[in-house]
């Protein structure tokens, strides 16, 4: 029997009074990466005042380019964390590689795992053997078997607080970033005990597209939503094509709330 055979619970506390994996919905929106304490204040006193309880950025940024941006690093994480705290949020950000992983944890509620990463096995191995929730994303060219197999890699470590996202995967359909897979989503959700949840940011590369391809995740069983959102997407240092406004926000929860009570579930 496989460390996942054996998981039995599906739902993982974040927090003591919020949960991801049973009935209720988790929103996790936030920058696509970490700017300034402005920007981050700003998201978050929106978040706040809409009840949203996980804060998503990044401070590490793997950037297809190296003369893009690659994130604030430690001042990155050093904002996320007093930010998340001031407004009583979570944070979830993404490691690296394995050096990054303590530093990450002392700051992080959350970590994840990017779709470049998914099968960097040492980078699984370290968070596997962290007391932590992982967020593991999809690799972009990985079939479904691939990608619980690197959730096996984590688990086998002790580890089995694993939050599965589905982020797009790449297709031969170039109109958009990649292409969102729900039948992923429906499959792992009949097939583990994990929770999942899906990022239509990536998926689309378009903001036009996002809350769209979120109703479609939520429909096809999705626990949560990993949504990236900026106070000036126009400006952003990264991803702003694909990033909600700050106005965005309330139609989000709106379309996510009714796709949710449709399934008899509610928003966290």
């Amino acid at each position: 029997m496989t460390a996942i055979e054996q998981v039995q619970t599906q739902p993982i506390a974040l927090a003591d009074d919020l949960v991801i994996g049973s009935e209720d919905v988790v929103m996790m929106v936030g920058p696509c990466a970490v700017e300034s304490e402005s920007q981050l204040r700003a998201v978050a006193q929106a978040m706040r005042a809409h009840g949203v309880r996980v804060l998503r950025g990044g401070a590490f940024k793997p950037r297809t380019s190296p003369y893009a941006f690659q994130g604030l690093g430690r001042e990155g994480l050093e904002l996320l964390r007093a930010v998340a705290d001031e407004f009583d949020l979570l944070v979830v950000t993404e490691a690296l590689g394995v050096e990054h992983v303590p530093l990450v944890a002392d700051y992080a509620d959350i970590i994840q795992i990017g779709s470049r990463n998914m099968q960097h096995f040492p980078l699984l191995w370290a968070v596997g053997e962290l007391d932590k929730p992982v967020l593991l994303k999809r690799g972009f060219m990985s079939t479904v078997h691939e990608w619980l197999m690197a959730a096996e890699h984590i688990a086998s470590r002790g580890n089995t607080r694993i939050i599965l996202c589905e982020r797009g995967i790449r297709t031969f359909e170039p109109s958009t970033r990649n292409t969102l897979d729900t039948n992923a989503i429906a499959l792992v959700k009949a097939t583990t005990s994990f929770p999942v949840v899906g990022d239509p940011s990536h998926a689309t590369g378009r903001a036009d597209l996002v809350i769209p391809a979120a109703r479609a995740a939520l429909a096809a069983g999705a626990d949560g939503l990993l949504v990236e959102i900026h106070p000036n997407p126009a400006e952003a240092r990264s991803d702003g094509e694909q990033s909600l406004a700050l106005s965005d926000l309330p139609r989000l929860l709106d379309e996510a709330r009714r796709i949710a009570a449709a399934l008899g579930r509610g928003l966290a």
